[in-house]
């Protein structure tokens, strides 16, 4: 099975962030444009601290690249810390309830969890931004569309149509501040954030992602570790402030009967030509996902994000690991809300885990030969339950 993969490093002072990503095929044009884009879209959103203003977010290739286009060794993709200065750093000893500073200091006994801070920033998550980036080229080849926006900040909550079109939710979302398509409530969360800034605490809230024009099929029900809905759970738990992921109707799905739940399957012929092959929903309340497969629907992934744990003037009680007596947690320039940035970095992780599920499915060295099986795959399909050969 050809698979497609990633790994991280840099720290949030270091040199640089460098990722290396293995399975890619040949013959990729990777857009600049769009990759340094979703990188700046990271470090924009109301809330957002001083760091985004000392760093300009950009790619560069170390490997794996000709001539704009990928030749199937691995790529190595890195950005560049402004703010270089780990050697400088403070001792950090009075650790930040909420963060990782207590148990990573524990872990590599240690009383300063500097050490600790410097890998677990959410400054890595610019790492996965750029790996969802290219990710999004590939999956760009065969039409498939990824869209990450704000759903709420605080108690404010938006109202967005799972109707609405991916160019229409881009479109709402980047004339929003919030990164929220949904203008009155965009409004609302930004007054949200400038009391909280007032008040020197932090906010959280939930973002969404939705994944437009994935084929039937993608990921598997054999084995548990194959189920797309679980990899893409994993994905999202893995950035930095996630406490919660749900897949369409998510936690509501345990409220409601089946005869309610289930989305009841229809077939449109004038459909049959695209990635879903004609088979459409009256709903879409499982998010594009069954049995750990997509079904042809958008995949609709959610998650919530904890208040950051760095606090200006509410300070939190903690302990001096050096002398264990009681203090208070030691500051970190930080952001007041970095809602819009991780719904970024979730589009992102999830642009990648369906990229790495086509790869998984058509891949081949080139992506001349993926994009074959991906045809014949559709054609194929196509044929069942026909007696007529139409493909």
């Amino acid at each position: 099975m050809a698979t497609l993969t990633y790994r991280t490093a840099g720290e949030s002072h270091g040199t640089a962030l460098v990722s290396l990503i293995e399975g890619l095929p040949a013959g990729l044009t990777l857009d600049m444009q769009l990759i340094n884009g979703e990188l700046r879209r990271r470090q924009g959103g109301y809330g957002r601290g001083g760091r985004q203003k000392l760093e300009t977010d950009t790619a560069t290739f170390l490997t794996g690249v000709r001539r704009g286009q990928t030749i199937g060794s691995p790529l190595v993709v890195e950005v560049v810390n402004k703010d270089s200065r780990l050697d400088d750093t403070p001792a950090l000893l009075k650790p930040r309830p909420g963060h990782a500073d207590l148990a990573g200091a524990t872990k590599w006994l240690l009383t300063d969890a500097r050490t600790t801070l410097e890998r677990a920033s959410a400054r890595e998550t610019a790492n996965r931004v750029a790996v969802g980036a290219i990710a999004k080229c590939l999956l760009k080849e065969f039409g498939i569309e990824v869209v990450g926006f704000v759903v709420s900040i605080g108690k404010v909550r938006a109202e967005i149509p799972g109707t609405l079109a991916p160019a229409d939710l881009v479109a709402r979302r980047d004339a929003s501040d919030v990164y929220c398509p949904d203008a009155p409530a965009s409004a609302a969360m930004i007054e949200l954030i400038k009391q909280f800034k007032i008040e020197g605490d932090t906010v959280g809230g939930i973002v969404e992602t939705r994944v437009f024009g994935c084929p039937i099929g993608l990921g598997s029900c054999v084995h548990w570790d194959w189920k797309l809905d679980a990899r893409l759970a994993a994905e999202v738990m893995g950035i930095q402030a996630i406490k919660g992921v749900e897949i369409g109707l998510g936690f509501a799905s345990a409220q409601i009967p089946g005869s309610e739940l289930h989305d009841a399957i229809l077939f449109d012929p004038a459909q049959r030509h695209t990635a879903n092959l004609g088979f459409v929903r009256s709903s879409n309340n499982a998010g594009g996902l069954e049995g750990g497969m997509t079904n042809g629907q958008p995949i609709v992934v959610r998650a919530a994000m904890k208040p950051i744990a760095t606090l200006l003037k509410k300070a939190m009680p903690t302990v001096n690991l050096d002398t264990k007596a009681a203090d208070k947690a030691d500051y970190e320039r930080s952001d007041v809300c970095a809602v819009s940035a991780a719904g970024v970095v979730v589009e992102n992780v999830i642009a990648f885990e369906i990229a790495r599920s086509m790869v998984e499915k058509f891949g081949g060295d080139s992506l001349t030969e993926m994009r074959t099986n991906y045809e014949n795959y559709l054609a194929a399909a196509r044929k069942l339950g026909t007696t007529t050969g139409e493909c």
